[in-house]
C-alpha cells in the first residue's frame, strides 16, 4: 500500500499562515483524528486541532480532497494553521505519531505523475512555475502546465504509430493481399514529421533561453570598456574597473530582466595573447562562454589610434559596440566599421559612462530579446532533456528514411523515435530519469 506523506506547502519560518498538506490512504484518518470530523469535500471548515492525547495544537481551517479528484490523484487533506514555528512543529509531530511520513522533494507532484494527473513535461512545468522570476518564464511554464508540449509530442507519436503499422505490414505480411508499395507510403509522412522535428530543434534554444536566461557575452580587447558597460547596464559596481589591462580574469555574470525575460549578461576577460597563466585561463573561459551565448557584443575602444581585429567567434547578427564616443574617434573606429560591414554585425556608438546612451542600448537589447524569445507559439522544448530526446528522435527518423530497401530496419528506427518522444512526456521513463527530475522540486510540491 502507498504510504501517506505530509509536508509544509508554504515557506518555512515565521508567517501569518502555514499550510501543511497530506497525500495517501491515511489522509482521512489523520484529518478526523486531529480535527474531530471531516468537512465536505473541497470546502474549508474551521476546526480545533488536537493530539491523540487531547492536547490542543491550534484552531485551523481544514480541507478534504478525496481521490482521484485531487492534485495527486490520492486522498489528500490540508491544514491551514497559524504560521508560528511552534504550531507547525506541533502539527508535524502529531502527524508523525499517526504514522504519516515526511515528504521528499517533489513527492506530491511525482504521485500526480504516477497517477496520471500530469505527464512528465507538465510536472516539470510545475517546478518551472514555482521558480519563475519573470513574466516570460511564467507564461512559458503555464503553457507547458496546460499540456502544450504533451499535445505536440502525442500528435507526433500518433503519426509515427500509423507509419509503423505500414512498415510492419510490409515486413510481417509479404505474401498476403497487402499493397506492394505499403512501406513506401510511409515515406511522405516520415519526411513531414522529420521537418517538424527539425524545426522544433531549431526553436528549442528559445524555450531553454526563456527558462534559463538569454545569454549575452561582452567580448573584446582589454580596456575597451566591457566592465564599465556591465556596471552601467547592471546599475551597480559588479565588476572592478581599472586602467590596468587584464583586470577582469574570470566570467562576471549579472542578471537583468528585459521585456519580461531573464537575461544573463557576462563580462569576460579581455581577449589577447598573454604569457600570464591565470589571464590565459580567463581568456579561454571567455571564448568558451561567448561561443555558447545567444548574443555576443564586441566592445571596441573607439578612441584607439590603431585597429584591433574582431574576435574569433563573432557571427552575423551579433553587435559591435563602438565605445568611448565622448572622446575623439581613433583609427579603431574606422577599422571596426569596415569589419562590421563584412561580418554583418549591428553597430552602435556610445559612451558606457553616459546614462542616455545606456538607456538607448537597453532599448535595443530589449527589442532583440523580445523578438527572439517572444512568440504566440509555445516552444517544443524547454529543458536540455527535451532537446536530447528530440535529437534522438531526429536521428532515428533520418535513419528510417535511409532504409529504403529494408522496411524491417526502418520500422525499428520509427519505433525508437516514438520511444524518444514517449520519454519526454514520461509515458516511458527510466527510474533514474524520474529521480533526477523530481529531486529538483521543493519539499511540499
Amino acid at each position: 500500500m502507498t504510504s501517506t506523506i505530509f509536508a509544509l506547502a508554504t515557506a518555512s519560518g515565521r508567517g501569518a499562515v502555514a499550510v501543511i498538506r497530506t497525500s495517501g490512504p491515511g489522509s482521512l484518518r489523520a484529518l478526523t483524528s486531529l480535527a474531530g470530523r471531516c468537512p465536505s469535500p473541497r470546502r474549508a471548515a474551521l476546526r480545533r486541532l488536537s493530539t491523540a492525547a487531547g492536547g490542543a495544537i491550534d484552531s485551523a481551517l481544514v480541507l478534504w480532497f478525496p481521490g482521484p479528484a485531487s492534485y495527486t490523484g490520492e486522498d489528500s487533506a490540508e491544514f491551514h494553521v497559524h504560521g508560528g514555528v511552534a504550531v507547525v512543529d506541533a502539527l508535524a509531530q502529531a502527524l508523525l505519531e499517526l504514522g504519516l511520513e515526511p515528504a521528499e522533494p517533489g513527492a506530491f507532484t511525482r504521485r500526480a505523475f504516477e497517477n496520471g494527473r500530469l505527464d512528465l513535461a507538465q510536472a516539470e512545468a510545475v517546478a518551472d512555475l514555482i521558480d519563475a522570476e519573470t513574466e516570460g518564464q511564467r507564461r512559458q511554464a503555464l503553457l507547458q502546465l496546460g499540456g502544450a508540449l504533451g499535445r505536440t509530442y502525442l500528435a507526433w507519436r500518433e503519426e509515427l504509430v500509423g507509419m509503423l503499422a505500414q512498415l510492419e505490414a510490409a515486413v510481417d505480411f509479404p505474401d498476403e493481399d497487402v499493397p506492394a508499395d505499403v512501406a513506401a507510403r510511409a515515406r511522405p509522412g516520415l519526411e513531414r514529421l522529420l521537418a517538424q522535428v527539425s524545426l522544433a530543434l531549431v526553436d528549442a534554444r528559445r524555450g531553454v533561453a526563456v527558462r534559463e536566461g538569454y545569454r549575452i557575452a561582452l567580448i573584446g580587447a582589454p580596456n575597451s570598456g566591457k566592465s564599465t558597460l556591465l556596471n552601467g547596464l547592471a546599475g551597480r559596481d559588479a565588476a572592478i574597473v581599472t586602467a590596468t589591462p587584464g583586470t577582469t580574469r574570470d566570467i562576471i555574470e549579472v542578471q537583468l530582466v528585459l521585456g519580461g525575460y531573464k537575461v544573463v549578461l557576462a563580462d569576460t576577460a579581455g581577449l589577447r595573447e598573454t604569457a600570464d597563466e591565470i589571464e590565459a585561463e580567463g581568456v579561454r573561459r571567455a571564448r568558451a562562454w561567448a561561443s555558447e551565448a545567444d548574443l555576443r557584443i564586441w566592445v571596441v575602444d573607439g578612441a584607439l589610434d590603431h585597429g584591433v581585429p574582431a574576435p574569433d567567434g563573432v557571427r552575423a547578427g551579433d553587435v559591435c559596440l563602438v565605445n568611448k564616443a565622448d572622446l575623439p574617434a581613433g583609427g579603431q573606429t574606422a577599422a571596426a566599421l569596415q569589419e562590421v560591414a563584412a561580418l554583418g554585425l549591428e553597430v552602435h556608438r556610445l559612451s558606457a559612462r553616459n546614462p542616455a546612451d545606456l538607456t538607448d542600448l537597453i532599448g535595443a537589447l530589449t527589442a532583440r530579446v523580445v523578438e527572439q524569445l517572444g512568440s504566440v507559439t509555445p516552444p517544443s522544448a524547454t529543458r536540455a532533456r527535451h532537446c536530447e530526446l528530440l535529437e534522438a528522435a531526429h536521428e532515428r527518423l533520418l535513419s528510417a528514411l535511409a532504409q529504403t530497401e529494408a522496411p524491417e530496419l526502418a520500422a525499428e528506427d520509427v519505433r525508437l523515435a516514438a520511444r524518444a518522444l514517449d520519454r519526454i512526456t514520461g509515458t516511458i521513463s527510466p527510474e533514474d530519469v524520474l529521480d533526477r527530475v523530481f529531486s529538483s522540486f521543493c519539499i511540499g510540491k
